[in-house]
């Protein structure tokens, strides 16, 4: 079991695949805010919302120096089809093997009807430009967080 990480500490690196054919990896974007977010499936209703809130403020991201990623256990094709249903402009990246999923401690235990399983825990790590995590967000309640995650940026 890995403990769970605090604001301060290091993001662990990843390198994983992206729609579209690319690959994203964490080291290589020193020098950039990262808002590393993590949700649990392609087209459903809450992941919808949240990357559609994110998408409308890429921009605005992007003017505060700071890039946006999804990550689900996803692969790369749904996310494609994901993006193109939803006119998404954000980056996808695909964990099917959960290696950014577990390094960053969002996949947990989770109960829906009685029914236990484990799942993607919604959450968001705001990484510095020295690649440190500035900032997280557990258990994410979709509505009004891209905002609040944008305001966190420019704060940086």
């Amino acid at each position: 079991m890995t403990k769970d990480l605090q604001e301060g500490d290091p993001a662990p690196d990843f390198s994983l695949p992206t729609d579209g054919g690319g690959d994203v990896r964490l080291a290589e974007l020193k020098g950039k805010s990262v808002v590393l977010y993590f949700y649990p499936k392609d087209d459903t209703p809450g992941c919808t919302a949240e990357a559609i809130a994110f998408s409308k403020l890429k921009d605005k991201f992007a003017a505060a120096g700071a890039i946006v990623i999804g990550v689900s256990p996803d692969g790369a094709a749904a996310h494609d089809r994901f993006k193109a249903k939803h006119a998404l402009k954000i980056a996808l990246a695909s964990d099917p093997a959960r290696s950014a999923i577990d390094a960053y401690g969002v996949w947990k235990e989770k109960s829906m009807y009685g029914r236990k399983y484990f799942g993607v825990e919604r959450s968001t790590f705001l990484v510095d430009r020295n690649g440190r995590i500035a900032k997280i967000w557990r258990k994410v309640r979709v509505p009004g967080h891209a905002e609040e995650a944008l305001a966190a940026v420019k704060v940086l």
